[in-house]
């Protein structure tokens, strides 16, 4: 069996298996990367996590996620800067274990309004001195900070970054090495700036990684879990697809999945069914090959 040379499979679209099931599920799908969650690295330990990566013969595509640091200064802004560090180490030791071709890409997630608070400015300038914060730490460890703007239903209690025109102006005073954006379909489609936005991320050279699934209405109760496979909804993919291509953008291509029936699908199905969907609705828009 096998799965498209760019395709990768995020980690939380099998979000109940542990770190060696997801391992073993992708590599045994025909995967040549995948996108790792903290909290299974975290499990068994980063050393044992970096060494069965290395054994998997996987790539790492992206290590997910960190972020969340919009609060004020005080005990917990300060817990929440010193975990994003950590996660920072913990993406440059499993890129290093990693098979060839692996990116250090730590996936942020800009956090929401502080409790109790309507100050969306002053949410988001705080994000802005957070990536200040920690910009020297990615630097010195070989990192990218990856910005992932979510659509804007999320903006209260998940992430005050909306657009990836805010993505790119927030990530504009630093290294493109060192901070870039995420480009996830599911979040930047509905953006009618999205296509000159891929264009100036591209020429800027901060996409830092491509992430794709689709949006299909009613969204459930939980509109977290809203995400399907690629090609079941209505998603534009050739469209964001070929813009992003067009950028020279050459890396994985992440497939992150949020959505309750799927997690509670063997994952031998959603490994083949990702594939699949992968398959029919973005790999006809690629180039032929990966760079490693």
């Amino acid at each position: 069996m096998s799965a498209h040379p760019r395709l990768s499979m995020n980690q939380a679209t099998i979000k109940y298996a542990s770190l060696d099931e997801a391992l073993r599920v992708t590599a045994d799908g025909g995967y040549e990367s995948i996108g790792l969650w903290r909290e299974p690295v975290q499990a068994v330990g980063l050393g044992e996590a970096a060494r069965r990566l290395g054994d998997s013969g996987l790539r790492l595509s992206t290590y997910c996620r960190g972020g969340f640091f919009t609060m004020p200064e005080g005990p917990e802004r300060r817990a929440s800067i010193d975990d994003n560090r950590r996660g920072i180490e913990e993406t440059a030791t499993l890129a290093a274990a990693g098979a060839p071709g692996s990116t250090p890409v730590f996936v942020l997630v800009a956090g929401g309004l502080p409790e109790g608070s309507n100050d969306l400015v002053g949410a988001r300038s705080r994000v802005a001195d957070a990536l200040a914060e920690l910009a020297p730490d990615a630097a010195a460890a070989g990192v990218t900070l990856a910005i992932e703007p979510l659509h804007p239903m999320y903006v209260s209690d998940r992430a005050v970054v909306s657009t990836l025109k805010q993505a790119l102006d927030l990530a504009a005073p630093f290294d493109p090495s060192v901070v870039g954006v995420t480009v996830d379909t599911f979040h930047v489609w509905w953006d009618p700036e999205v296509l000159p936005q891929i264009a100036r991320a591209g020429a800027e050279g901060r996409i830092a990684t491509y992430q794709v699934c689709d949006w299909k209405t009613p969204l459930p109760a939980d509109v977290l879990l809203g995400r399907h496979y690629p090609g079941d909804g209505v998603i534009d993919f050739a469209t964001l697809t070929e813009a992003v291509e067009a950028t020279g953008y050459d890396r994985d291509i992440e497939v992150e999945i949020f959505n309750q029936d799927i997690w509670d699908t063997p994952y031998a199905e959603v490994v083949a069914r990702t594939a699949a969907g992968f398959a029919s609705a973005v790999a006809p828009h690629l180039a032929a090959s990966v760079t490693v």
